[in-house]
């Protein structure tokens, strides 16, 4: 099994920044993909970005210039850095990890923008 907590969600106005953060630990192998996905009160769920554990990154066209994935393999962690906040970015952020055996979520963490 792999278990995945997440850190660093809070309250921040518009443009400003937070960093969330995503600890891996349990069962992990050494290729996998981590990313972050977010959902708003009545939406869904939407992918946000990810990341290889050979470096490679992806995100969506709605953060692209505002939100970096960064992966730190040694501590098994990812990292989402969030910058220019837009309301519309507020929402529980998840953290998810898999592999070929394995798909796992983090429990989520709240991110507030508000004027």
């Amino acid at each position: 099994q792999v278990q995945l907590v997440e850190s660093g969600g809070g309250l921040v106005q518009p443009g400003g920044s937070l960093r969330l953060s995503c600890a891996a630990s349990g069962s992990l192998f050494s290729v996998s993909t981590m990313g972050w996905y977010r959902q708003a009160p009545g939406k869904q769920r939407e992918w946000v970005a990810s990341i290889g554990s050979d470096g490679r990154t992806n995100s969506a066209d709605s953060v692209k210039g505002r939100f970096s994935i960064s992966r730190d393999n040694a501590k098994n962690t990812v990292y989402l850095q969030m910058n220019s906040l837009k309301p519309e970015d507020a929402a529980v952020y998840y953290c998810r990890y898999y592999d070929v055996r394995v798909d796992a979520w983090g429990q989520g963490t709240q991110v507030t923008v508000f004027s």
